[in-house]
C-alpha cells in the first residue's frame, strides 16, 4: 500500500510539473512581429527597434520589426488593426492614428485598438542645410518672408504631426511657405542635407545623424527646454514663438487578445523600458523616453484625438 501511495504522489507530482511547466509556456511558442507604419532610418523605426531588441530577453521569442509604409501611415496601421489577435502581431501605433481620420485618409480610429504601453514622445525642431543663409530661427522667418511661397519644408506625410507642427509654426510667424510631403521623416531630411528643400520640422532624433556629421543645422526645437546633448538649439519660445508641439509613439494590440498574453507583452515591454540598456541607447538617439501604461495610455489617445481635431481644423488641414 505504501508503494502505491509513493508511486501515485509522484505521479502526481510529475503530473503536475509537466501541467506548470505547459501553462507557462502557452505564450509565446513563436516568434512575434512587430509592424512599424514608417519607414525605415526615422525615429519610429529606432526607437521601435531598440525596444523590441530589448524586450525579446523578457519575452523569451525573436521579435521582428517590419515596417509597412504608406498613405501617411495609414497602411501599417490597418495592418496591426486587421491583424490576427494571437499575440504574435502587434505594432506601433504614432501621432498619425489621431491626425489622419480627421482627413478622411482612414475609416478607424485609436478606439480599434488595446493600447499597451506609451514609449515616446519628440517634439519637433526647425533644421536646415548646414550652409543655408540663415543662422537664426529670426533669419530663416525674415528669409521666408521675402520669398512668400517659394520655401519647401519637408514632412513625413500630408496632415503628418511634423506638417502639423510646420503649420503651427508658419501660423504663428505668419509666413507663407510650401509644405513638401515624404514617406517618413528618413527622407526629408536626407532632401534638406541635400539641398533639395530648404528646411525640415522633424525631430531632434530624426536629423541627429546628420546633425553630428555637419549637413544641417537645428534653428530651433518646439520644447519647453532645450536639448541636454544640444544645448545651443534655442526653444521656439525662446525666438519668440509660443509653440510647443511634438509627436508620441506606443505599442497597440488588435482588438481581442487575450488578458493573459496581454499581460506577458504588458510585463516583457514594461521591463524593456525600465531596462538601462535600453534607456541608454533611447539616450544617444536622443529620444525621450516617456512611459505611460496600458490604462493611462487609453486615457492620453482619447484626449489626443480630440485635441487633434481641434488643432488641424484651426490650421485648415481637415477633410
Amino acid at each position: 500500500m505504501k508503494k502505491i501511495l509513493l508511486a501515485a504522489t509522484a505521479a502526481l507530482f510529475l503530473f503536475g510539473a509537466a501541467g506548470c511547466k505547459e501553462k507557462n509556456n502557452v505564450y509565446p511558442k513563436k516568434g512575434v512581429t512587430m509592424i512599424c507604419p514608417w519607414g525605415a532610418g526615422g525615429g519610429t523605426d529606432a526607437i521601435l527597434r531598440a525596444v523590441c531588441s530589448t524586450a525579446e530577453k523578457y519575452l523569451g521569442t525573436t521579435i521582428t520589426v517590419e515596417n509597412k509604409t504608406g498613405g501617411a501611415g495609414s497602411i501599417g496601421f490597418r495592418a496591426i488593426k486587421d491583424a490576427k489577435p494571437d499575440g504574435y502581431t502587434l505594432g506601433m501605433i504614432t501621432f498619425e492614428l489621431n491626425s489622419n481620420p480627421w482627413q478622411g485618409l482612414q475609416d478607424f480610429t485609436y478606439e480599434a485598438y488595446d493600447p499597451l504601453i506609451m514609449v515616446n514622445t519628440d517634439a519637433a525642431t526647425i533644421t536646415v542645410k548646414a550652409d543655408a543663409p540663415y543662422n537664426t530661427l529670426a533669419e530663416f522667418v525674415d528669409y521666408c518672408k521675402a520669398h512668400p511661397g517659394k520655401v519647401n519644408i519637408g514632412n513625413s506625410a500630408p496632415g503628418s504631426v511634423w506638417h502639423i507642427a510646420a503649420g503651427l509654426f508658419a501660423s504663428e510667424a505668419g509666413i507663407d511657405v510650401k509644405h513638401v510631403p515624404f514617406e517618413g521623416a528618413a527622407g526629408a531630411v536626407t532632401a534638406v542635407a541635400g539641398g533639395h528643400i530648404e528646411a525640415v520640422s522633424v525631430s531632434l532624433a530624426e536629423v541627429k545623424s546628420q546633425l553630428d556629421a555637419g549637413n544641417v543645422k537645428v534653428l530651433a526645437i518646439m520644447d519647453s527646454k532645450r536639448p541636454e546633448a544640444y544645448p545651443n538649439i534655442p526653444t521656439m519660445k525662446e525666438c519668440g514663438y509660443d509653440v510647443e508641439f511634438g509627436t508620441w509613439r506606443g505599442i497597440g494590440l488588435p482588438k481581442g487578445v487575450s488578458a493573459e498574453i496581454k499581460a506577458v507583452l504588458f510585463d516583457a515591454f514594461t521591463k524593456a523600458m525600465k531596462d538601462e540598456n535600453f534607456i541608454k541607447t533611447a539616450k544617444n538617439l536622443n529620444q525621450n523616453v516617456t512611459y505611460m501604461d496600458s490604462e493611462v495610455f487609453a486615457t492620453y489617445l482619447k484626449n489626443n484625438y480630440e485635441g487633434t481635431g481641434a488643432t488641424m481644423k484651426q490650421l485648415g488641414l481637415t477633410n
